[in-house]
């Protein structure tokens, strides 16, 4: 008797489950291309924010030996620079942002497309309040090799400040590799 009664439990959940599986399923495949869209989105508004182009042609980087942190490469279709993608870990995990490099190797800009930052603190170098604003213009114009004493840190952010300077300084790097050929 006891033993039916454990199979019946077992059945039960087992159905319970299987309809939960089936729905979450159902409603995924409903949502998805509106979160694929909405993604493509700010994709493109993040390059558009940091070097205008009438479109981007991606750049193989396999054949390169490049910072692991970086993710994707686009070179801007009238050769004015690159977009590289790259995620690096900041204080409360990891940050992911595009770089705008001119082909004067110098940053033409940043944003930043996720992160997990504090709020108040690191996540003030994403947000549009004016201090975001401010730490994100400063990038523009530097170049390789910048590093978090050559800006002016966000107070309480250093982790997060020290990623986004190695995002900008790695980012200009990669395309320096990619212009000079430097395969692996």
């Amino acid at each position: 008797m006891k033993d039916n009664k454990i199979v019946q439990l077992a059945l039960v959940l087992f159905a319970v489950c299987a309809v939960v599986a089936g729905v979450l399923g159902v409603v995924y495949n409903i949502t998805k291309p509106t979160i694929d869209r909405r993604a493509m989105e700010k994709t493109t508004a993040a390059f558009a924010a940091v070097l205008q182009a009438d479109s981007y042609e991606e750049v193989k980087i396999s054949g390169y030996s490049l910072d692991q942190s970086i993710n994707s490469v686009y070179k801007d279709a009238d050769g004015s620079g690159y977009v590289v993608e790259s995620t690096f870990s900041g204080a409360q995990g990891n940050i992911t942002m595009v770089v705008g490099v001119k082909s004067d190797y110098t940053c033409s800009g940043i944003s930043i497309t996720e992160h997990s930052e504090t709020s108040g603190l690191g996540a003030v170098a994403a947000s549009p309040s004016e201090a975001g604003v401010a730490f994100r213009e400063q990038f523009i114009g530097v170049g390789e090799g910048v590093t978090v004493k050559d800006i002016d840190a966000l107070a309480g952010a250093t982790i997060t400040s020290t990623a986004v300077t190695n995002a900008v300084s790695t980012s200009i790097t990669t395309v320096k590799t990619i212009e000079g050929g430097a395969a692996a």
